[in-house]
């Protein structure tokens, strides 16, 4: 019987076989001896950067909630305009709920499942990544009242940051503003509409009933913002120092367009993203940025994704058209582009560097379109992209993904990990309300807006609350960071900064086991 099973010399391994093992074989290389300690555990790091979402919620707190620090805020959010929008995301330390980049954090969290779900699940926290994109969801379907109507924000920037509170003592205005046929918000429109879609791709096999209520919304959204075109920061004006929509809203209605694309199925949508990616720019914008305002590299990936189909051969010209910019961009972040401008700029311990302000947006973004690009080469079984300044493998790909996420953990010249609450060494000091001031469960006693300033902020005493999964802006273009609560440029953190991370942390955990048992 041994010797029938056994393969004869001359027979060859089946490709697929052999390429499993040559990727085994691949991995020795980028991650460490699975018989020393790994340097850094990836699967601790999901479970922090799901409590950050936690620790941002607004409204009334589920009995499940783990951030006890927290506790119920902002319940009469729409009470004066005679509309519930209890819930949602405060977007960083201050407690204005704004609609754009809490949309694209949901957006990303989804993306984060349908890439990486099965290593997310494997991980154990498979339950509070849906249920953050939940928290997100529910909000947006109260926040949509009617099919041309978008609540698109809660509390305004000016009054919010003058005061220094908990959120549980909130006494700043919560005045909400919307968007609708008279003062339209396309991009706005369409980014919630994108994170509705992306969210019911989520939520098809466990929830059918709730996947239909979300592509309902997401479908009437993107009506709305194609039909009725507009900048939403021009008719929302407190917006416009705060999440300022540069890129315009051409991008959200792509970006929308595809992800209806990919719940539905529905043909409609895709013809859209092809009949206007040049006018649009999607084939057009060479970009390296993917961020909360510029959506095309995000766009562009998922567009090459669709050359893995045959179904998609016909429109197999334009796609490419939006592959080879995803490649643009995907070299940038390699360094692999002709001349200096066109590639992302990088500190000297190797860090990608777009911007001083909340530079880790960029990081943990660019991260996540550099992995699902490195599987997607795979997946089309090229062996390397070829890059103006050399050819990069998947294997050279998804070692940059892990270089900047172990970046952040903290192999980096100062030692620092800027993923708060995770290994020996983090940010005490972040620049957060409610983590700065003693926990409202502690001391119910009311702390007013100069309160605060005099007592709390100007503290140089740690935060009194670790704000656990926050990926803070992070360090400057040499690699140094001050950790100063005034030092909101680098110290402030952003749900959109961690939301990328949660699949890439998954599935380096999985590939890590994945060594781990290859190598006993």
């Amino acid at each position: 019987m041994e010797k029938k099973m056994m393969m004869k010399q001359n027979q060859k391994l089946p490709l697929s076989i052999l390429h499993h093992c040559c990727f085994i074989l691949s991995l020795f290389s980028i991650f460490p001896s699975s018989r020393s300690t790994p340097v850094h555990n990836y699967a601790d790091a999901l479970t922090k950067s799901l409590l950050y979402f936690e620790a941002q919620r607004s409204g009334r707190l589920p009995y499940n909630q783990r951030v006890t620090w927290r506790d119920n805020s902002g319940l009469t959010d729409g009470l004066e305009q005679g509309v519930d929008l209890v819930g949602g995301y405060y977007d960083a330390g201050d407690h204005v709920k704004f609609g754009l980049p809490m949309a694209f954090t949901v957006t990303m969290l989804s993306w984060s499942i349908i890439e990486y779900g099965e290593y997310i699940a494997g991980a154990g926290e498979l339950e509070h990544a849906v249920e953050a994109i939940k928290w997100g969801t529910d909000y947006f379907i109260k926040a949509h009242t009617s099919p041309n109507v978008l609540w698109a924000e809660v509390g305004d920037g000016y009054t919010d940051h003058y005061c220094w509170q908990r959120p549980e003592d909130m006494t700043t205005s919560r005045q909400a503003y919307k968007i609708d046929e008279n003062n339209p918000g396309s991009d706005l429109a369409g980014e919630t509409a994108a994170a509705m879609a992306a969210a019911s791709v989520v939520f098809k096999k466990s929830n059918p009933h709730y996947s239909h209520l979300l592509l309902h919304h997401a479908q009437q959204l993107f009506e709305f913002g194609d039909k009725y075109r507009g900048k939403y920061d021009e008719n929302i004006g407190v917006a416009k120092n705060y999440y300022t929509s540069v890129s315009g809203y051409k991008d959200e209605l792509l970006w929308a367009a595809m992800w209806l694309y990919r719940a539905t199925d529905n043909h409609r949508y895709l013809n859209y993203v092809i009949d206007n990616g040049e006018s649009f720019g999607g084939i057009g914008w060479s970009i390296t940025e993917f961020s909360w305002d510029v959506k095309f590299a995000g766009i562009q990936v998922l567009a090459s994704q669709l050359l893995t189909k045959e179904k998609h051969m016909k429109h197999k010209g334009i796609l490419e058209q939006y592959q080879t910019k995803a490649e643009y961009y995907i070299c940038s972040c390699l360094n692999k582009n002709n001349g200096t401008n066109h590639n992302v700029g990088f500190t000297p311990g190797g860090l990608i560097y777009i911007r001083q302000w909340n530079n880790m947006q960029y990081v943990s973004s660019g991260s996540f379109l550099v992995l699902v690009y490195s599987d997607l080469l795979r997946k089309l079984n090229r062996k390397e992209l070829k890059c103006h300044g050399g050819e990069v493998t998947p294997q050279e790909l998804l070692q940059f993904s892990k270089s900047q996420v172990d970046y952040i953990l903290g192999s980096n010249p100062l030692n620092m990990s800027y993923l708060v609450g995770f290994g020996p060494r983090f940010p005490t000091r972040v620049h957060h309300r409610g983590a700065s001031i003693v926990s409202y469960r502690e001391n119910k006693g009311f702390i007013g807006c100069t309160q605060g300033y005099d007592n709390w902020y100007g503290s140089r005493n740690p935060n009194p609350n670790i704000v656990v999964g926050a990926l803070v802006g992070g360090p400057n273009h040499n690699d140094e960071f001050s950790d100063k609560r005034g030092n909101y440029m680098q110290t402030e953190a952003c749900t959109y900064n961690t939301a990328p991370l949660v699949g890439i942390f998954a599935k380096l955990n999985y590939l890590e086991n994945t060594i781990l048992h290859a190598s006993y």
